[in-house]
């Protein structure tokens, strides 16, 4: 499973995520700023924070919770 936790720099909605993904003991993911990236930024601006599994193409958007979050690991 390669997942990424799309954010920003100073994002309230992120940290809450990151919260949820602590809480649940998320495997190892990679945090990925779209700040200064114009085609992340487009794709994903108006809603980060977005959880994606690289591996199945499959993202989750905020708000989730810890029942997706587990459900999602259990696929």
């Amino acid at each position: 499973m390669a997942l990424i936790l799309y954010q920003r720099d100073t994002c309230h909605l992120c940290d809450l995520a990151l919260e949820v993904l602590a809480q649940v003991r998320a495997p190892e993911f990679e945090s990925v700023f779209i700040d200064d990236d114009d085609t992340l930024e487009e794709r994903y601006g108006v809603r980060v924070p977005v959880l994606r599994d690289d591996s199945r193409g499959i993202e989750l958007d905020w708000p989730f919770d810890a029942a997706q979050l587990q459900a999602l690991f259990a696929r």
